[in-house]
């Protein structure tokens, strides 16, 4: 009930730190690990740490950036432990949970944990549907990175594991677009805002971002982005006649 279900770590230094994550991992029967430019990796420390877990870190696939990590998942939350300027929404770990078994039932999703001591960057965020934040000590928020792994793994296994929930299964109609049909979505509305005199290259980061904003609460599926996509070309290539023409 969990294996549709990912841990991203990006950017990890120490390597012990992902044998921990193995191990909290396997303690809550999850599987599937995604490593996005980890310091060092494969290591002994890792193994060590993993007591093991060794399985989970054998089968642990290593990835360049975040976009190709989760670009097969249609839903991925973004743990932070910081408050952001511009907000989109923002989950506990339970309610993390209720709306992966009660919303996204069967769907590829993705939990994307960041560096250890500067968690993930804005730019990362931006690739994150919702906000996951671990509430605790006001005075104290740094949380260990297997700790935080640990908690939101256990909130997983408790849902996966109550025999009162009821299996959602297949949505019945088109699926959610994919992280990386959303990012080829965004990379196109981009140039479209650029082709069509909206906004210049230079100036732009601000309106995209509340853009995704925006385009993550809507929820796309496939066809709704291959619709939107369809309508960016056509203003594109009207954009492209009246130059011609003038």
């Amino acid at each position: 009930m969990l294996s549709h279900i990912t841990i991203v770590l990006v950017g990890t230094t120490h390597p012990g730190n992902i044998g921990a994550v193995a191990r909290a991992m396997k303690n809550m029967q999850m599987t599937n690990l995604r490593l996005v430019a980890p310091k060092i990796f494969p290591s002994a420390d890792a193994t060590s740490r993993a007591s093991g877990a060794d399985d989970i870190l054998s089968r642990a696939t290593v990835c360049d950036t975040l976009r190709e990590a989760i670009a097969d998942c249609q839903v991925v939350f973004g743990a932070s432990a910081r408050s952001r300027t511009i907000s989109w929404p923002e989950l506990t770990p339970r309610e993390c949970v209720t709306e992966i078994f009660e919303k996204h039932a069967g769907e590829k999703i993705a939990i994307v944990f960041g560096r250890e001591h500067s968690g993930l960057t804005n730019e990362e965020l931006d690739m994150c549907r919702y906000l996951l934040h671990i509430p605790c000590n006001p005075a104290f928020s740094s949380l260990n990175l297997a700790a935080a792994v640990q908690v939101v793994c256990y909130e997983l296994f408790v849902a996966a594991g109550s025999a009162q929930r009821k299996a959602i299964g297949d949505r019945g109609e088109t699926p959610l677009a994919t992280a990386e049909q959303m990012e080829s979505f965004y990379d196109h509305l981009y140039q479209t805002l650029i082709d069509i005199d909206f906004t210049q290259a230079d100036k732009s980061q601000s309106i995209m971002r509340r853009l995704r904003r925006i385009y993550n609460r809507i929820e796309l599926d496939t066809k709704e982005v291959d619709i939107l996509r369809g309508i960016l070309r056509m203003s594109q290539g009207h954009k492209k006649s009246q130059k011609q023409s003038s």
